[in-house]
C-alpha cells in the first residue's frame, strides 16, 4: 500500500499537490469555523461517513448540495456552523474526488471556459484586497478571508463542481426535474404560510427581524418567503426560476416534461406574488425579454411580445387586480413617488459621499464590528446597501464593481455564444437559453435586492451558468437520449392501444 501511494505521488504531482491545498483548505474553514472541542468529536463521524458515500457513490455529494442548498435558511433549521460551511465542504470533497478519479474520467478539460476566465479575473482582483486599509486599521486577514470566501472563491468551486459532475443527459433532466420538484415544495410552503399559518420560529422571525420589511401596510399586508432567508429574495428567485422553466417547457418535446415545467414556472409565478417583491416583476420581465433575442424565432419572438406587452400595460396602466393587495404593491413598483421604492436611492446617495475617498472600498470583510465609531467609514460600514451590487460596491469600491460588473457579462455573453452558435438540438438550446435568461434575471434581482449571493442562488443559476458551457459536449448523447424517451413513450402508448383493443374484443 505504501509503494502504491508513493507511485501514484510521483506519476501525479500535480494532481496530489492540488488535493492536498484543497485539503488544507477544508481543514481551516473547518477549525475557523467555531466549532468546540466536543462539537468536532461529534461532527467527525459524519464527515467520515459523508466522505465515504461520495467515494462509494460518486453523486451523492452533489445532489446532496443541491437539495440542502434550499432549506440551509429556513427559520426552522438552526446549523451550529456558518450557513456557508456546508456548501464549501461538499464542494470541496467533489472537487478532491474529482481529481482522485480525473485519470479514469477526465473533465477538468470542460471547465476550462469563458466563465471560469471571467470568475478568476474577479478572484485575482478579490486576492488583491487583502492589502486594502482604506479604514486605517491595518490590514485584517481573518475579515478579508472570509469575504473572499462568500463574494469570490466560491464561484470557483460552483463552476468547477457543475462542469464536472453534470456530465451527461440523464444527469442534466435530473438536475432539471430536482430542481423544478424543491420549487414546487417551496410554493406548497408558501401555500402552508398563507393559508395554514406559519411555524413558532417563522412567527418569532416575522415578530422581530422581518416585522418592518415583512408586516407593511398597518399590518394587512404580509409578505411570505417561504423557506427563504427573506422575501425578497424568494421573490427574485421565484421569477428567475419561472423564466427558466417557461423556456424549458415550451421548447421540450416530451409531452409529460412540457407540462410539467409550464406548471411549475405557472405555480412559481404564484409564489412571487406572495412573496410581494416588486423587483420580481422586473426580473420576470427582463428574463423573458432576452429569450426573444435568444430564440432566433419570430414564431415565438411575436407572441412573446405581444403577450409580455398586454401584460405590462394592464400593470401600469390600469387598475384591474387591486382588489388584491399583493397586485397593488407589485404595481407600486412603478410610482416614482413610493417612499418605500425611493429609500434605495437615498442609500446610493449617501454612500457616494463616503466612496469618493475608498476608490478599492472599505475592504472585503468589513463590518461595523470591525471597523470602530469613530472611524470616518463606520457609516459607510452601517448603511444598509439594500442590493448585491451596492453591497460589493461599498466593499471593493467603484474599481471592484465595475470589474464584477463586467465579469457577469462576459459570463452572460459566454453563455449566449454557446446557446446561439454551438447548439443545433432545440430541446437542449431550450434549456441553455433558459439558464441564461434565468442568470439575467438573479443578476437584475441582484442590483435591487442583495439576493445573488443568498441561498439556493448562488448554486442555482452559477452553477446553471456553468452546466450551459458544457451543453455542446454532451448534444450528442442528447439527440440519442431524447430520441430514446421518445420512443419509450411511443411505445407505451402502443402498448396501451393494443391492450385497450384487446378489452374491447373481449366485450364484443
Amino acid at each position: 500500500m505504501p509503494n502504491s501511494i508513493s507511485t501514484y505521488s510521483t506519476e501525479n504531482r500535480g494532481r496530489v499537490l492540488l488535493l492536498f491545498l484543497l485539503f488544507l483548505l477544508a481543514i481551516y474553514q473547518f477549525v475557523t469555523a467555531g466549532f468546540t472541542a466536543f462539537a468536532v468529536v461529534c461532527v467527525l463521524p459524519f464527515v467520515v461517513l459523508f466522505i465515504y458515500a461520495t467515494f462509494r457513490w460518486r453523486m451523492f455529494a452533489f445532489w446532496s448540495l443541491f437539495v440542502i442548498n434550499y432549506f440551509l435558511q429556513m427559520k426552522d433549521i438552526k446549523l451550529p456552523v456558518p450557513t456557508s460551511l456546508p456548501n464549501e465542504m461538499f464542494e470541496l470533497i467533489m472537487l478532491a474526488v474529482a481529481i482522485i478519479d480525473a485519470r479514469q474520467d477526465p473533465r477538468f478539460e470542460r471547465a476550462g471556459n469563458i466563465m471560469l476566465f471571467a470568475i478568476m479575473i474577479w478572484v485575482s482582483f478579490c486576492l488583491l484586497e487583502i492589502l486594502n486599509d482604506s479604514c486605517g486599521l491595518g490590514i485584517n486577514p481573518a475579515a478579508w478571508f472570509n469575504g473572499f470566501r462568500l463574494l469570490a472563491i466560491q464561484l470557483v468551486w460552483i463552476s468547477l463542481v457543475f462542469s464536472i459532475y453534470v456530465a451527461s443527459p440523464k444527469t442534466l433532466m435530473t438536475l432539471l426535474k430536482l430542481w423544478a420538484i424543491l420549487s414546487l415544495f417551496t410554493v406548497f410552503w408558501t401555500y402552508k404560510q398563507v393559508y395554514w399559518g406559519m411555524t413558532t420560529a417563522e412567527k418569532i422571525w416575522m415578530e422581530t427581524r422581518g416585522r418592518t420589511t415583512h408586516i407593511i401596510n398597518g399590518g394587512t399586508l404580509i409578505r411570505y418567503f417561504s423557506t427563504f432567508s427573506d422575501a425578497a429574495n424568494y421573490g427574485c428567485n421565484a421569477a428567475a426560476t419561472a423564466v427558466a422553466f417557461f423556456i424549458i417547457g415550451i421548447t421540450n418535446k416530451i409531452k409529460w416534461a412540457k407540462i410539467f415545467f409550464l406548471l411549475s414556472s405557472v405555480a412559481v409565478i404564484w409564489g412571487m406574488f406572495q412573496s410581494g417583491t416588486r423587483t420580481g416583476i422586473f426580473c420576470l420581465g427582463i428574463g423573458l425579454v432576452v429569450y426573444i433575442f435568444l430564440s432566433k424565432s419570430v414564431r415565438i419572438a411575436v407572441p412573446f411580445s405581444i403577450i409580455f406587452g398586454i401584460f405590462g400595460f394592464l400593470l401600469v396602466f390600469t387598475t384591474i387586480g387591486n382588489g388584491n393587495q399583493q397586485i397593488r404593491r407589485m404595481r407600486s413598483a412603478f410610482n416614482k413617488e413610493d417612499a418605500s421604492v425611493n429609500v434605495r436611492d437615498i442609500n446610493k446617495e449617501a454612500i457616494k459621499k463616503y466612496i469618493q475617498d475608498a476608490p478599492w472600498g472599505i475592504g472585503l470583510g468589513m463590518s461595523p464590528e470591525n471597523v470602530p465609531a469613530n472611524n470616518k467609514f463606520r457609516k459607510l460600514s452601517a448603511i444598509p446597501p439594500d442590493s448585491e451590487y451596492v453591497f460589493i460596491w461599498v466593499h471593493t469600491g467603484p474599481i471592484g464593481v465595475t470589474i464584477f460588473s463586467i465579469c457577469m457579462v462576459l459570463i452572460f455573453l459566454g453563455g449566449c455564444r454557446v446557446v446561439l452558435f454551438k447548439l443545433k438540438e432545440p430541446s437542449l438550446i431550450g434549456i441553455g437559453a433558459g439558464y441564461c435568461c434565468a442568470f439575467v434575471a438573479i443578476n437584475f434581482g441582484g442590483y435591487a435586492n442583495q439576493v445573488l449571493f443568498q441561498y439556493p442562488n448562488g448554486v442555482l443559476f452559477f452553477g446553471g451558468m456553468a452546466v450551459v458551457y458544457i451543453l455542446p459536449y454532451i448534444e450528442p448523447e442528447w439527440a440519442a437520449y431524447e430520441n430514446m424517451r421518445l420512443a419509450q413513450i411511443a411505445e407505451k402508448k402502443r402498448l396501451r392501444a393494443e391492450k385497450k383493443k384487446k378489452i374491447e374484443k373481449l366485450k364484443n
